[in-house]
């Protein structure tokens, strides 16, 4: 035991959270704000079949990060197949670059981006050629 099997971002406004990670990764949602007795909507990531986990967007109980606050608190990081193409739908989205690009040689593409709520994410493009 101890995999990762469930994740959740906080956020402040939950439409806004929603369009960002529906239009950027494809992401679909159901309440269970009945469930959780809060704003609370499961995020669907992707197929059952591939791997990955699901996890929710659920109102925030505290005041956002500060900008350029240290993180304090876990980074997800997203796979994709296009660096450029989704950097480009994060920022088209409202997202921000927290850390540019970069290559872990021989492996992928890395990055990371702040998104509407505030909160720092990462997206890694498998890449043996990256130098």
């Amino acid at each position: 035991m101890g995999r990762l099997v469930h994740f959740e971002i906080h956020v402040d406004d939950m439409e806004r959270a929603m369009k960002f990670y529906g239009e950027v990764f494809g992401w679909s949602f159901q309440d269970w704000s009945e469930y959780a007795g809060m704003p609370y909507y499961g995020a669907v990531t992707g197929d059952d079949k591939e791997m990955g986990i699901n996890g929710a967007l659920m109102q925030r109980q505290s005041p956002p990060p500060e900008p350029n606050q240290a993180l304090n608190g876990y980074a997800c990081t997203m796979g994709v197949e296009s660096y450029d193409e989704t950097e480009a739908k994060i920022l088209e989205q409202g997202g921000k670059v927290a850390m540019p690009k970069y290559a872990l040689p021989g492996m992928a593409w890395q990055g990371y981006f702040i998104d509407t709520e505030g909160n720092i994410f990462g997206i890694h493009q498998p890449d043996e050629n990256a130098k």
